[in-house]
């Protein structure tokens, strides 16, 4: 029987990828030396090792960079540092305390305590399940994340006529490379009026490849007992009930699933942080710090964001606070609350913790598409901001950051109002 192994450090980041990377690296910067870094896969990079495509890092390097590429970039600066890494090492439960439990095949049981953790475990793809599509249960049937693996990772092609549902990016960028490895896709089927993905992706993965995008439509069911056999679409109306009479039946032995992604939160719940049912991400303040002293969230665990420049951002300022917590420096509790309003889904970060000479980052999506939008902070009736944008889209996110200048004129008492409102045409 193997002895628990009991370790101590002053900070541990639970992930790998860019977000946790970013949190570690930030934290060191700042004067810690006693960092841990649990990575469960076999290397580290997460998502970004198997996205070959490039388009990343555009606004921190400034150049087209592929997934592994930006990655890199990073583990480079890890390996110059002192920050400890344990690959291959599962997290099973957090405590309230701050205490960690981990598994991993060569030091068995770990238990770990610590006086801050970084939360960066990113997101998953939703399902099947969860997109309630009826029929029997054939091979054949893929999350889009699942066949990026397999043919950028393994080198194995999973079909060869393929359906597409739902227009997240990974969805759209791999319908491109399936057509560039000589497979036939025969389109994109979106529940939504609008596209989920972002708009130069359906220009240069669809558009640029004549692969049809089919609005306000499903799929119905499956068919197949063994091997997928084909699907049946069907449109449907603005209430998304199937419109009869409308089916169509397509013959293909691949259906990829593109239909969401979902922060991985399960060690969140199980150590008491408070969830956003809006965002399946936690409850944070400004400093990434969740409703549990001491423990911060960073990335894609937080929201799924459409540049992995925010997710390493966002690890940035999680690593500055988890710094400055462990220091002592975090005794303010001070918190305003920022509030989504008129046309706004949802906003990151929920809390501001009243500090001075501190910028604000404020990361939130629309809830419809707007032409000459103007994007509003106010505190009752003083503007703390206000910009215009010529289009503003649910699935771009719009970040503002609020400058030391505008942070002092905060009133302690009042909550900050983010809103969106159509403006005058020009």
């Amino acid at each position: 029987m193997l002895k628990l192994k009991i370790i101590h450090r002053e900070l541990v980041v639970i992930g790998g990828g860019p977000a946790g990377i970013a949190a570690a690296l930030e934290a060191e910067k700042l004067g810690m030396k006693d960092i841990l870094i649990l990575e469960r896969n076999e290397q580290l990079g997460g998502i970004l090792e198997q996205c070959i495509h490039d388009g990343f890092g555009v606004q921190r390097f400034k150049k087209q960079l592929s997934g592994p590429q930006y990655a890199q970039l990073f583990i480079d600066e890890l390996e110059e540092s002192l920050i400890d890494i344990k690959l291959r090492t599962m997290v099973l439960e957090i405590t309230r305390n701050k205490t960690i439990y981990a598994v991993n095949s060569v030091e068995g049981m770990i238990e770990i305590h610590t006086k801050a953790i970084i939360l960066a475990m990113g997101c998953r793809e939703r399902t099947r399940n969860q997109v309630f599509i009826f029929g029997t249960r054939p091979s054949g049937i893929m999350t889009a994340g699942t066949v990026q693996r397999y043919m950028n990772i393994e080198g194995l092609i999973p079909g060869q006529k393929v359906v597409i549902l739902g227009s997240g990016d990974i969805g759209l960028i791999m319908a491109r490379r399936m057509t560039l490895e000589g497979m036939e896709v025969e389109g994109v089927y979106e529940a939504m009026d609008t596209p989920g993905g972002l708009t130069r992706n359906v220009f240069q993965c669809l558009d640029d490849y004549n692969i049809p995008l089919y609005l306000s439509t499903t799929i119905t069911e499956v068919k197949g007992k063994h091997q997928l056999e084909g699907v049946v679409v069907q449109k449907i109306n603005k209430n998304k009930i199937p419109i009869p009479g409308s089916e169509r039946y397509i013959k293909c032995d691949l259906l990829v699933l593109s239909v969401g992604l979902i922060p991985e939160n399960e060690l969140s719940r199980k150590a008491g942080v408070h969830i956003s049912p809006i965002t399946k991400g936690p409850y944070i303040d400004n400093n990434m710090m969740t409703n549990i002293d001491g423990i911060f969230a960073s990335g894609n665990v937080v929201n799924v964001f459409d540049l992995v420049d925010y997710v390493s951002n966002t690890g940035e300022i999680a690593g500055r606070g988890a710094y400055r917590y462990v220091k002592g420096n975090y005794k303010n509790k001070e918190s305003i609350d920022i509030v989504a309003g008129e046309n706004v889904n949802f906003l990151i970060p929920n809390f501001y913790r009243v500090e001075k000479n501190e910028e604000l980052s404020i990361y939130f999506r629309s809830k419809i598409v707007m032409e000459n939008a103007i994007v509003y902070i106010i505190q009752r009736d003083m503007e703390l901001y206000k910009k215009r944008y010529k289009i503003v889209r649910p699935q771009e996110m719009v970040v503002i950051h609020l400058d030391k200048n505008t942070i002092g004129e905060i009133n302690k008492n009042d909550s900050i109002l983010v809103k969106i409102r159509m403006g005058d045409k020009k």
